[in-house]
């Protein structure tokens, strides 16, 4: 029981991260936080559904289609919700993005309805069996995917033009405008960048849940905390929150149930901010005089 708890927990572990990878991208480079990403992983799963079962779609194609639908709110919440307060240097981007993820959710709501679906899985759903313990095929392609994503954000920041833009702008944005570099356009990007691991993780995850229109804001809670945990300007650091934040939270369910879920992981979620404020992997800033 403890060998499958510890494999759903990667798995439910590699999607916090990819979330809290999207907050990770978003404070980096612009010093804001995509609060409406828990939307943008509910419509990942919701147009996925729709294309896929709804109006039965190939999945090869309904799932980039569905991302790229993902990523184009992402670019939408960021030009509506998020520029017009940061140039006029007002903090009500907080609220407006939470508004903006709040709203997308209630016209799921109205459109999609509210009774959860299932989605059925692209993989054989007979489990496997592992050291006598049964694991879906899907429990063990999401965390490879989810690690693999994460090593691609990494290359892509390291040796792709937009991925050293991004680094530039949060080194020093003054100085990449000066070199030529524009700095409305990184943001705009890492908005979308976010809304597409958002995407990713909600259509990961939608087969072994239920697809609603309330299914990201639980998650997109979690990741937050994760992504708080982890050290919001530390990648790597968010998503090993992520998979330690998953495995505990399955071993809790394991082992105590799941009515102590909660109390227990979001106790320890304190408990460890208070030992370590900047959080597991992060680091206090240096001001320099």
């Amino acid at each position: 029981m403890l060998f499958s708890s510890l494999i759903s927990g990667l798995a439910i572990g590699s999607m916090y991260g990819l979330l809290a990878l999207g907050y990770h991208v978003t404070w980096a480079v612009s010093r804001t936080v995509n609060f409406a990403l828990g939307s943008s992983m509910m419509l990942g799963a919701v147009f996925c559904y729709s294309l896929a079962v709804t109006f039965g779609w190939p999945i090869l194609l309904a799932v980039p289609a569905s991302l790229v639908l993902c990523v184009l709110y992402g670019l939408l919440v960021e030009r509506v919700a998020v520029r017009p307060f940061r140039q006029r240097n007002s903090d009500a981007w907080l609220m407006a993005t939470v508004a903006a993820g709040i709203l997308v959710d209630n016209i799921v709501l109205f459109t999609f309805g509210k009774e959860p679906r299932g989605m059925p899985s692209a993989l054989a759903e007979a489990p496997l069996m592992i050291f006598g313990a049964g694991v879906m095929p899907l429990q063990l392609v999401i965390p490879a995917v989810g690690i693999g994503i994460a090593l691609a954000f990494w290359a892509a920041s390291k040796y792709t033009g937009y991925g050293k833009a991004m680094l530039a702008v949060v080194q020093n944005a003054r100085a990449a405008q000066l070199m030529g570099i524009s700095v409305p356009a990184v943001i705009m990007f890492s908005y979308g960048l976010s809304a597409l691991l958002a995407g990713v993780a909600g259509i990961l995850i939608a087969p072994l849940y239920t697809v609603s229109s309330t299914m990201g804001f639980l998650f997109g809670v979690k990741a937050f905390a994760v992504a708080i945990l982890g050290g919001m300007d530390n990648p790597w650091g968010v998503v090993a929150a992520g998979l330690i934040f998953g495995v505990i939270e399955a071993m809790v369910i394991a082992l105590f149930g799941s009515s102590y879920t909660y109390i227990l992981t979001f106790g320890l979620v304190i408990g460890l901010l208070v030992l370590r404020p900047h959080g597991l992997f992060g680091r206090a800033g240096v001001n320099k005089v």
